[in-house]
């Protein structure tokens, strides 16, 4: 997945699912890790990423 892709699927989870989008990823990640599929997990440690560049400093 490119830098693009994340960073439009990190936009989709906020606009979706406002301040729970993190919520939604580490459940997204969790599921990842426990089917074992690596590339899926880096996936969403990367939209996680980009979620939290998003993130306004006030709400770290």
């Amino acid at each position: 997945m490119d830098m693009q892709q994340v960073h439009n699927i990190a936009r989709k989870l906020i606009e979706a699912h406002g301040a729970s989008a993190e919520a939604e990823v580490a459940s997204k990640l969790q599921a990842a890790e426990a089917s074992g599929d690596e590339q899926e997990v880096d996936n969403w440690k990367r939209i996680r990423a980009a979620l939290r560049e998003r993130k306004p400093a006030h709400e770290s």
